[in-house]
This record gives structure tokens, C-alpha cells and sequence, in this order.
């Protein structure tokens, strides 16, 4: 049996949500999450401390065997974009400085993977991580978006595990 602990991150310079979701015999089982916060009238290098700082102290925290980080939308707004896109750098150096595996993965390739839909709203995707991980409780939008990161990842673990002869989780 193959026991796998996937990081997914939600990256974001003001939030930053991840979460920890164990694999085990094709069973899922919640182990962690959290937000990262920085303060808005801190200078951008401070803040992506910050998200590394608390980064590092999940992947110290938890047995973490592979991460995923969500990949930035088109934004409308080429500041708010590229301030994003400075947070989703530092979110995949973070787990990649450990010398695990990080994927990525669109929004829409998430929600088909945790819904079924690419065009899965807010509340579906909220409601169909906390009935996929019941032991959840009360989470942020952010922590449930890093969950659903994690969950889409764990289900590509699974899929190149099976493409490749070998026993699933």
C-alpha cells in the first residue's frame, strides 16, 4: 500500500490557503490547512517572506511527499496579476526548494477533477471538498480552493501510478 501526502496551495499576496489531504488505498483523509496572511500596507518583499516563511513551516510541520500549486488566472488587472503571479513563485520555490514534486494545474482542470465541471462555482467546489474530506470542518474559501489543489493532484498521482502498472495508493 502507497501512502502519499499532497501540499495544494492557493497562491495569493494577501492570502494564501493550503491544504493537506493524505492518499491511502484510494481512500482520501484530511490532515491539515490554514492561511498564510500578509498585511497590505507591508512592502511586497515582506509579504513574500511571509508566504515563504509560513510555507516552510508547513512542509516542516507535515510529512509532505508532493506538492500542487494552483495556476494564475487572466486577470484583468496587469498589477493584481503580476502581484499574484510574484505569490505563485514564491509558493512553488517554497515546496520545490525541498526537493519534492510540484505540479500545476489550471483552475478549470481543478474544478473537472473535484466536480466534474471546469465550470464548477465557488459553492460547488466548497461543498464537494467538505463531502470528500467530512473531517474538514469549518475552512476558508481559501483553504478549500488548496484542498481541491491537492485533491485534483492526488487523483494525477493515481492516474500515473496506473499508467505506469503500479499499485494505487
Amino acid at each position: 500500500m502507497i501512502i502519499t501526502r499532497v501540499l495544494g496551495i492557493d497562491p495569493g499576496l494577501h492570502r494564501t490557503g493550503w491544504g493537506v489531504v493524505e492518499f491511502r488505498s484510494g481512500l482520501l483523509r484530511f490532515i491539515g490547512s490554514g492561511l498564510i496572511k500578509t498585511k497590505p500596507v507591508d512592502a511586497t518583499a515582506k509579504r513574500l517572506v511571509q508566504i515563504d516563511a509560513g510555507l516552510a513551516d508547513v512542509l516542516r510541520d507535515f510529512t509532505i511527499d508532493e506538492a500542487a500549486v494552483e495556476e494564475t488566472f487572466v486577470n484583468q488587472n496587469p498589477a493584481s496579476a503580476l502581484k499574484l503571479g510574484q505569490a505563485r513563485g514564491v509558493c512553488l520555490m517554497s515546496a520545490a526548494r525541498t526537493g519534492i514534486d510540484v505540479g500545476e494545474y489550471a483552475p478549470t482542470v481543478i474544478k473537472k477533477s473535484v466536480v466534474g465541471t471546469g465550470r464548477a462555482s465557488k459553492d460547488q467546489m466548497g461543498m464537494m471538498v467538505k463531502t470528500l474530506l467530512p473531517a474538514i470542518g469549518k475552512i476558508s474559501e481559501d483553504e478549500a480552493d488548496a484542498l481541491a489543489v491537492a485533491i485534483c493532484h492526488g487523483h494525477h498521482i493515481q492516474s500515473r501510478l496506473i499508467t505506469h502498472n503500479k499499485q494505487i495508493f
